[in-house]
């Protein structure tokens, strides 16, 4: 995963126990995987603790870009949309006809009473 504007680049962890999310930014299971032609990848990531990946979420703003290379392919996201919500909003992992990402951190940092949630629409794919 790629964030041009939070200066990452970093390897996509799967699997949204705490020991994955440690790592960095872990992709939920169940959920699209990058470039899909459909679907809402939803990707969790920590603010302040271990690698803090996600540390400045709350400054993306629509038109930022999220990147992602998986299998081969080069899917680009623009972020639409960004929103709080309080842990137990899980619709936010809820898939969508549409491609698109969805990250999410807690909020404010060094808190887990609500979480941050970025949307992104894809806008395009090629060969990685």
């Amino acid at each position: 995963i790629e964030i041009p504007k939070l200066g990452l680049s970093v390897p996509l962890n799967q699997g949204i126990s705490l020991h994955s999310i440690d790592r960095g930014p872990s992709h939920w299971p169940g959920t699209a995987l990058p470039g899909g032609a459909s679907g809402n990848v939803v990707v969790a990531g920590h603010r302040v603790t271990k690698t803090k990946p996600f540390r400045h979420i709350d400054s993306l703003v629509p038109g930022d870009q999220i990147v992602f290379a998986v299998n081969g392919v080069r899917s680009v996201y623009e972020v639409y949309e960004h929103e709080v919500v309080t842990p137990d909003a899980t619709w936010i992992v809820n898939q969508t006809p549409e491609p698109i990402v969805t990250l999410f951190a807690c909020h404010p940092p060094g808190s887990a009473r609500y979480r941050y949630v970025v949307r992104a629409r894809l806008v395009s794919s090629s060969p990685a």
